[in-house]
């Protein structure tokens, strides 16, 4: 069930993310994807962590439609950066996969230290 439910969300997220890559280069006037682009990465990460912010903000306060759209924007901007690092989706999608079935604390242990 959870593999059928995966595959709308990928074809809605490669949808964005196509999207996005379309847009970068537009007129910075009429699409927020083109203003956000122009103002460099250093902004488009400063946005990222301001959507994860106000995501956990919504969570811990049980706000669960602020949630939703604080989700929403934070995987929005996420694949702004992405695009920005010139990183497909699936690169992240595929690890996502890599991972399934294989214990978070075993995974984080075979990461290299630091």
């Amino acid at each position: 069930r959870a593999r059928r439910l995966m595959r709308p969300m990928r074809a809605t997220l490669h949808h964005l993310e196509q999207t996005i890559r379309q847009r970068r280069t537009a007129d910075p006037t009429a699409s927020y994807v083109a203003k956000l682009a122009a103002k460099g990465r250093a902004k488009i990460a400063q946005k990222v962590g301001e959507e994860a912010v106000e995501t956990v903000i919504a969570a811990m306060a049980d706000d669960r439609a602020g949630a939703v759209g604080e989700s929403a924007d934070l995987l929005f901007h996420l694949l702004m950066l992405l695009a920005d690092l010139d990183i497909p989706l699936d690169n992240v999608l595929d690890e996502l996969d890599r991972r399934e079935g294989v214990s978070g604390i075993v995974e984080k242990a075979a990461r290299p230290s630091d």
